[in-house]
Order: C-alpha cells, then sequence, then structure tokens
C-alpha cells in the first residue's frame, strides 16, 4: 500500500479530518504533526473514510495518532498490515497518542494500551492572574524583568528566524553543559530540528509567534497554535538565561493575549524530571494522558 508524503499542501484535508472530533492532546493539530518531517518519514492515506498518519525512521513505523474518522476494526487490521510491511520486528508496530476517552475502544479488541506521556492542561486565567502563594516566585520573577529591563514585546516576523534559531542553539549548548544526560540532549537536538521545520514553514502553518527584543536583540521567543475552541497549545518556548524574569514574562504576555481561550495545553514533559518540575510549577488543573496500543500477543 503506497502513502503519500506529507507536504504543506495536506493541511486542509488534515484539518477536516482533525476537526471532525474535539480533541485534548496537541498531538492532534496539523502543526504538530507537520513539524517532525525533518526526523521522520511521513505518510499518510484515507483507510475506509479513516486518515492514518505512518511515522517512519531508521528503526521503524508507527501511527502517530489513531485513525481520524469513524475508526473500526477493519481499519486497525489494514493499519497493522502497513505497519508489519515496513517492521521487521513486529513488536515495533504500535498506534500512538490515543486519547483516554478511546481506550476501551482497543482494549475491547484485545489491544494492550498503555500511557506514553501526559499533556499538562491549565487555567488561563491562573497564568495570567498568578494568584496566591503558588505563584508567589513566579510573581517575584516577572515584576523583577519589568522593573529593570527596557523591552520590546513583538509579533514574530520571518524576517526574525535566522535569530531566533541562534537563541536556541545559544540556549541548547548551555542547557547541554549542565545536563548531559543523552535523552536530555537528544530531545534538544530534536527540537532544533523541528524548530527549523516550522520556521521554515512558518507563512503557511496555523501558528502564532512572539518575540522579546532588548537592546534591539532578540533575547525571547514562543511560538504556539490553536488545539480547539477552548484550547491553546504552546509549542515552544526560549529565553536568555541570563536575564532574570524573562522566560516568566514571555510565557505571562503570551497567555495574557489569548483571550479567546480556557485552557492553554503546555505540552508535555518527554519524560524528564527536570521538565516536569517546571510545568508542575504552573499548577495544572489536570494531565490528560496519550496511550500507545499494541497487540498483546506482541
Amino acid at each position: 500500500m503506497k502513502l503519500n508524503k506529507l507536504t504543506l499542501k495536506d493541511k486542509k484535508l488534515f484539518n477536516q479530518f482533525l476537526g471532525l472530533n474535539t480533541h485534548e492532546l496537541a498531538a492532534y493539530a496539523f502543526e504538530n504533526i507537520y513539524i517532525w518531517k525533518g526526523l521522520f518519514d511521513i505518510g499518510w492515506i484515507v483507510i475506509e473514510d479513516c486518515l492514518c498518519i505512518f511515522f517512519k525512521d531508521k528503526i521503524g513505523c508507527f501511527l502517530y495518532l489513531a485513525p481520524l474518522g469513524n475508526n473500526k476494526p477493519q481499519v486497525l487490521e489494514r493499519v497493522f498490515k502497513v505497519l508489519d510491511n515496513f517492521n521487521q520486528n513486529k513488536e515495533i508496530s504500535r498506534i500512538e497518542n490515543i486519547e483516554g476517552k478511546d481506550v476501551p475502544f482497543y482494549q475491547n479488541l484485545g489491544f494492550d494500551c498503555q500511557i506514553k506521556s501526559y499533556d499538562y492542561l491549565c487555567a488561563r486565567d491562573d497564568l495570567v492572574n498568578l494568584e496566591g502563594n503558588k505563584f508567589k516566585s513566579k510573581r517575584s520573577c516577572l515584576n523583577y524583568f519589568i522593573k529593570h529591563n527596557k523591552f520590546a514585546y513583538l509579533p514574530f516576523s520571518p524576517e526574525y528566524r535566522h535569530n531566533c534559531l541562534k537563541l536556541y542553539n545559544r540556549w541548547r549548548q548551555e542547557r547541554k553543559v549542565h545536563n548531559q544526560e543523552p535523552l536530555y540532549c537528544g530531545m534538544l537536538d530534536d527540537t532544533l530540528n523541528s524548530l527549523t521545520t516550522m520556521l521554515e514553514g512558518y507563512r503557511d502553518l496555523d501558528i502564532i509567534g512572539r518575540v522579546v527584543k532588548i537592546d534591539g536583540a532578540i533575547k525571547a521567543f514562543t511560538f504556539g497554535f490553536k488545539l480547539n475552541s477552548g484550547t491553546f497549545c504552546i509549542l515552544y518556548e526560549t529565553a536568555d538565561l541570563s536575564i532574570k524574569g524573562l522566560a516568566q514574562f514571555i510565557f505571562h504576555s503570551f497567555c495574557s493575549e489569548l483571550e479567546n481561550y480556557k485552557y492553554i495545553n503546555i505540552m508535555d514533559d518527554s519524560g524528564l524530571e527536570g521538565l516536569k518540575r517546571v510545568k508542575l510549577s504552573y499548577r495544572p488543573l489536570r494531565l490528560n494522558p496519550a496511550y500507545i496500543a499494541k497487540r498483546k500477543n506482541e
């Protein structure tokens, strides 16, 4: 079965299928699919009115999302035939990013479903108001930055692309000095790849970006996208580590703009304890689990 190679021209079709249901996981957005095309060979096919999106690399192939549409057992049978055709080791064949509400469907068909990760969902009002003791340190950092810096908070423009990548590379190297754990360093490198892909396709993607300039130089940036009518996802955020309160400022400023949304999804923690602590410090309302489904005999 031949797969169609993902391009920006597929955005309209993908959004039609993604819009058939309301999703809570950030993975269910064209923007958060497309950015990985530098790391994976992404292909898709419509099987019995379901859009199926396959990610393939040198390790193997997996379905990135649950089939989009009226999912049926026969769709999954054909999906796993495609996966098994790519994967010499059939244990690699799997479906990722299944939402909690869909887990019983897979379990009833005999699939083994395990939690892969969690998306951290915050109340936008909490992130903007920063009320109470639990946000005391955030307020302090935010106020310190505003008091001690002359800055410009601006919409992202493609002319800033090179300087955003330059800032991220500097930040990435500084992070690697402090944490040389292979998983963490690998995540930093993967983020560079996806960030580069996003910036290259920025004009055609439904992504909103902001930057902070100090003395004419970009010192922080953030990007995000609409997931559904009530939820906005923060996809990237990078700030010069030497400037106290800058990270808190750009995050707070971005969230303050998003008046039409009740929730802010700050993505998952990639299985990293340090990132988990940072995300928990924003006191999320709940953690939305993403599941992986495999055949039990595998």
